[in-house]
């Protein structure tokens, strides 16, 4: 299934390194990662940094793209070694969709299409917004592009701009305002 090879390649990612990013960060508040599973999201570790899917479980600004991850099924992918870029909406860019939208996705016979637009906001591999160039696109996880576009000193995706981006230990976090559809 390709889905699948995609997916598994999203999971193993490549041996690319990330350096530290010194970039605004978004507020986070203490919280456990996630409910402990089979899989390497049930890994405790107490002493490492915290990776995507921790830093986005301590965000109360990314509650809703949380819920949409566990929701796909996608925790454990996340939390592997990576590393991952993941461009992460906040709860007030769900809010923008049409009313019905994001409860609609989370229904469990919509968990593919859940995943394909999460994997529309993945890429493999580390992106940091001050090696992004003007124009440059990108392949995401789950396929299209994203097209990068830089003005007055910001960076966006697709239009949508990146307000903070926030190292983890398996990648980088840049935070939008939008939800990116895949076309």
């Amino acid at each position: 299934m390709k889905k699948s090879a995609f997916l598994f390649a999203f999971v193993v990612g490549f041996a690319l390194s990330s350096c530290s990013n010194s970039e605004t960060t978004t507020e986070t508040t203490e919280s456990p990662a996630t409910e402990v599973g089979p899989g390497q999201s049930g890994v405790v570790d107490e002493t490492s940094n915290p990776n995507i899917v921790q830093v986005a479980v301590g965000s109360k600004d990314h509650t809703t793209l949380v819920t949409a991850v566990k929701a796909a099924e996608l925790v454990d992918a996340l939390s592997n070694a990576g590393p991952f870029t993941v461009f992460a909406p906040t709860n007030a860019a769900f809010e923008k969709l049409p009313p019905g939208t994001v409860e609609g996705l989370l229904a469990p016979e919509k968990k593919e299409d859940l995943a394909n637009i999460l994997g529309y906001h993945t890429y493999v591999g580390s992106l940091k917004t001050e090696y992004m160039n003007d124009g440059q696109e990108f392949d995401m996880v789950f396929g299209g592009k994203v097209k990068i576009s830089k003005k007055d000193g910001k960076t966006f995706v697709n239009g949508s701009e990146i307000v903070a981006s926030i190292p983890t230990s398996n990648g980088i976090i840049h935070v939008i305002g939008d939800v990116l559809l895949p076309k």
